[in-house]
């Protein structure tokens, strides 16, 4: 009877444990995605499509270079529609990407940015 009920407090334990887990990884996947959300320069003043084919333009990207490209013909595009709009948006580029290619989007204490 002992046994029992030690394995059930056992079993009862490794469930709470792996609710744990997951919850603990849902929270950082919803964490990760609001902050690269965030960090695409603009994107308050873009469509869900546009923000959606940005999204795929940086995926895309093969090299550091191309990534930087695409950010600072969004950076432009972006300043050109804030003026139309009377819209202020600050100068600078986010730093580190927003969350898309190396050094952005990953797991650990910073998000994967190191900077």
């Amino acid at each position: 009877m002992k046994k029992q009920r030690a394995l059930v407090w056992v079993l009862a334990g490794a469930i709470l444990f792996v609710a744990g887990v997951a919850l603990a990884a849902d929270q950082a996947g919803t964490q990760a995605q609001a902050q690269t959300q965030e960090q695409v320069y603009g994107s308050q003043l873009m469509t869900p499509q546009e923000l959606a084919e940005h999204r795929a333009k940086m995926r895309a990207a093969k090299t550091v270079e191309e990534r930087e490209q695409i950010r600072k013909e969004n950076h432009d595009r972006m300043q050109a529609r804030a003026k139309e709009r009377g819209v202020a948006l600050p100068e600078e580029m986010p730093m580190g990407g927003g969350g898309m290619g190396p050094g952005g989007g990953g797991m650990g204490p910073r998000g994967g940015r190191g900077r």
